[in-house]
């Protein structure tokens, strides 16, 4: 009788075993993806969160905001990184005005699910925690997204820096409690200052993705075509392009990776005060 195949499959990043990561201190990487060939790249190269953004209204489609990009869309290309992905985690957006109210969101929510996203991202504070519950409720697992919305940029006027003064940051550090209290898995902190991002960290038990935040945060994130150089126009401050002196996209995720789990990245060139 010959002997059972040893399962060599990598184990599936999930939200369990990024607790268990938070817990012991090491930090894991997330960066965008869009369709089955990136997701299988950054997924070899050690990415352990894939973020269907919706970011991809401006790198993939070419638009001035994320606000045209819909549902169909967003569950179209969380589908293609689904079929690429091997282990990681994904996580889609919940695109401008699908989440407006709780049975919307719910409805909305399962189908980014049933194409694939382990997680729905949903941007907003206190504001959100009735839908956080309702979908906590009902096991979606929710990542809500503080400090700079970008859905929110016209009510913003830009993409500024948040948390500045002292009324902003206290405000900042209710909503994380507040999301957090409804059940909401884990939290993405954008442009806020990094001593802000340290408090949230130290005050909430799920782990808190940067991005523009601070190196003390558990996890961070980029979109994949500012990292690799890709994007047209301004490269946001809180980015780098890693794949500067790399002789492929595939050691330029690696470097990046790496540069996260060891600290080296975000650098204080990377981050607001």
């Amino acid at each position: 009788m010959s002997a059972r195949p040893v399962d060599t499959a990598p184990a599936p990043v999930t939200l369990a075993s990024l607790m268990d990561m938070k817990a012991r201190g090491e930090k894991f990487a997330c960066l965008t993806a869009y369709d089955a060939s990136f997701a299988r790249l950054l997924d070899d190269a050690g990415v352990e969160v894939l973020l269907v953004g919706d970011s991809l209204g401006m790198v993939i489609q070419g638009r001035e905001s994320t606000l045209p990009v819909t549902l169909d869309e967003m569950v179209y290309h969380t589908a293609c990184v689904r079929r690429g992905r091997r282990r990681a985690l994904i996580m889609s957006d919940m695109p401008f005005m699908s989440d407006a109210t709780p049975p919307l969101t719910l409805d909305n929510a399962a189908r980014l699910m049933r194409a694939g996203a382990h997680m729905v991202k949903i941007e907003g504070g206190e504001v959100m925690a009735d839908t956080i519950r309702c979908l906590s409720g009902r096991g979606i697992p929710v990542c809500a997204h503080l400090g700079l919305l970008p859905q929110s940029v016209h009510k913003l006027s830009g993409y500024r820096v948040q948390g500045r003064d002292t009324s902003s940051a206290r405000r900042i550090l209710e909503d994380a409690a507040a999301v957090a209290a409804a059940g909401a898995d884990m939290l993405l902190l954008e442009c806020v200052p990094a001593s802000l991002a340290d408090e949230v960290v130290a005050t909430v038990k799920v782990p808190v993705i940067g991005i523009g935040a601070s190196g003390a945060c558990d996890a961070q994130v980029l979109v994949s075509y500012d990292m690799l150089g890709l994007s047209s126009g301004h490269r946001p401050r809180f980015s780098k392009n890693f794949l500067t002196g790399r002789d492929s996209i595939q050691a330029a995720v690696e470097d990046y990776v790496q540069a996260v789990k060891s600290g080296r990245f975000p650098a204080s060139e990377h981050l607001y005060t």
